[in-house]
């Protein structure tokens, strides 16, 4: 386990670049949001200061109306597309993306915080982020739940974390392609094996998007109410909902005195969430806000409202049993798709493989239901498949074969926070 550790550090070092992080070398040279805060929590096991320096670094990149892009283009690099020029935001410096992603910060800003063993700096440091983090959920309920429905609306795959998930299949396909959309070239089948990769046809959608948010300004009540692909992630849903949890108790802790308006947020959020439970299907499924109604296919980001919270212990129970009958499909926990769906590949993206992130929120989600037993199941899964197969990206759930990009960040830093 010693050799591993070192060999996890050894990938987080190797993937600095003064200040960030990138996921991988060549096939993510950016900072990519989830994957910084990730990225931090492996940082915490054997450097705090770098720790906390990964998470100012993303802020760098936040826009005046609080929104935090998925992507910050600290400097120029032509191996990946799209880069800065593609998506044409209004954010020069740094430039960005146009969208956001799952909004894990606020939980590991605590995380770190309570954990820390430079007591002063984690206050200094995560009192500090606070402003940020509650300017980034405001946005989010300002922008992306104008309604007040509790649920955020995302406006591409690319939000979700979950890019190419068979949950957004059939919403992905009423996005028309752009019949002006500019050539490209993909860079990265130059780097995986397309078979691993999201399709050709799901690329022009993709960066047809793009072209829809820059006619649009970026203007997010336009977009709102206009972009051909809107769905409720439960990936985004639950996370937040946790992150708001969280902001509350930082907010108490600090004395900044926001915790009514951040209750006011959780009321709304959590019977939204649980409004998306299936009863004979013992899974919560995302949701199409185009054609309101939920989308019936089995993620592993069906099982997050465990890490939000919002379950009863009843659901918990059930989904827990869910649970144990893919694993009875698969060798590894957790498959990113429901093993017994036609839609599952288990080797291409998020349409099967194993993710050790997701893994990691689920097993918080688990613990503290009492789903001890199961929570471990998927903390030795885990260590196992990086025993096996190093330290990549993603996982075959019955093979357990590395996919994806290699020496990868968010990886790494999940087993040094989890195999403490």
């Amino acid at each position: 386990m010693n050799h591993l550790r070192q060999q996890a550090q050894e990938i987080l070092q190797a993937n600095d670049r003064g200040g960030f992080t990138v996921p991988t070398a060549g096939l993510y040279p950016f900072q990519w949001l989830w994957d910084a805060g990730f990225t931090a929590l492996g940082w915490m096991r054997f450097d705090e200061q770098r720790a906390w320096r990964e998470l100012e670094t993303l802020f760098q990149g936040q826009w005046p109306n609080g929104m935090l892009p998925h992507i910050v283009f600290h400097r120029p690099e032509a191996s990946y597309f799209p880069g800065p020029e593609r998506w044409g935001t209004p954010q020069a410096s740094p430039p960005t993306s146009g969208i956001t992603q799952p909004p894990v910060l606020a939980s590991f800003v605590r995380r770190m915080l309570e954990g820390a063993r430079d007591r002063a700096l984690a206050e200094e440091k995560a009192r500090a982020l606070y402003p940020k983090l509650l300017a980034y959920h405001r946005w989010f309920k300002r922008a992306r739940d104008p309604e007040d429905t509790g649920l955020m609306a995302c406006y591409h795959p690319w939000e979700t974390g979950a890019d190419n998930s068979p949950a957004w299949d059939e919403a992905l396909a009423q996005v028309p392609v752009d019949p002006d959309l500019p050539p490209y070239t993909r860079r990265d089948t130059g780097h995986v094996d397309p078979s691993q990769r999201p399709r050709q046809e799901e690329y022009d959608r993709y960066l047809s998007l793009l072209e829809v948010y820059k006619r649009d300004g970026y203007d997010p009540l336009r977009l709102y109410t206009q972009c051909p692909f809107r769905v409720a992630s439960l990936l985004i849903d639950c996370v937040l909902h946790r992150a708001n949890r969280d902001l509350r108790a930082l907010s108490q802790r600090f004395g900044f005195g926001h915790e009514a308006e951040i209750t006011g947020w959780l009321s709304r959020s959590a019977p939204a969430i649980e409004a998306l439970w299936d009863e004979q299907a013992g899974l919560y499924f995302n949701r199409d806000l185009i054609q309101n109604g939920p989308i019936r296919v089995g993620v592993s980001a069906s099982f997050l409202p465990l890490y939000a919270g919002s379950s009863s212990p009843q659901r918990a129970e059930r989904l827990a049993q869910t649970l144990r009958s893919w694993a009875q499909q698969v060798r590894y926990l957790v498959p990113s798709t429901d093993p017994s769906s036609p839609r599952f590949e288990p080797q291409r993206y998020w349409r099967g493989p194993v993710w050790a992130v997701l893994n990691r929120l689920i097993a918080w989600g688990l613990e503290e239901y009492g789903q001890t037993e199961l929570a471990e199941r998927l903390r030795q899964d885990t260590l196992a498949l990086v025993r096996a197969s190093g330290f990549s990206e993603y996982y075959h759930p019955r093979t357990g074969a590395g996919l994806g990009g290699g020496a990868f960040s968010w990886t790494a830093a999940v087993f040094l926070d989890w195999a403490e």
